[in-house]
């Protein structure tokens, strides 16, 4: 088995922010990531998707520790201030390490 460890950054955010992520998410270096709805309740209030302005998205970006932080200390520089935003960074392992 070929394995190796990458770090995986979810950002769970504002679905109008979609864009202009992805364009920021590749420019700084990430290879891939995978996008959803999400749904939930936090401390500005439920974001139920009943309308876009309430609608939320969740961005998993799998890659090396300098591209994580790289994309994480931009966007909270960036985004933290203005947005409904959070981050968070997990180890993980994967089986196709040469994708990320």
């Amino acid at each position: 088995m070929n394995s190796s460890s990458r770090k995986l950054l979810t950002i769970v955010t504002e679905s109008a922010l979609e864009r202009v992520l992805v364009d920021d998410i590749q420019r700084l270096g990430a290879l891939g990531f995978t996008i959803t709805d999400a749904r939930g309740k936090g401390r500005r209030g439920p974001r139920d998707a009943t309308w876009d302005e309430s609608s939320n998205i969740r961005i998993e970006v799998v890659c090396d520790e300098a591209t994580g932080r790289a994309i994480a200390d931009h966007l909270q520089a960036r985004y933290y201030e203005h947005y409904g935003m959070i981050l968070f960074i997990s180890d993980v392992t994967v089986l196709r390490p040469e994708k990320f």
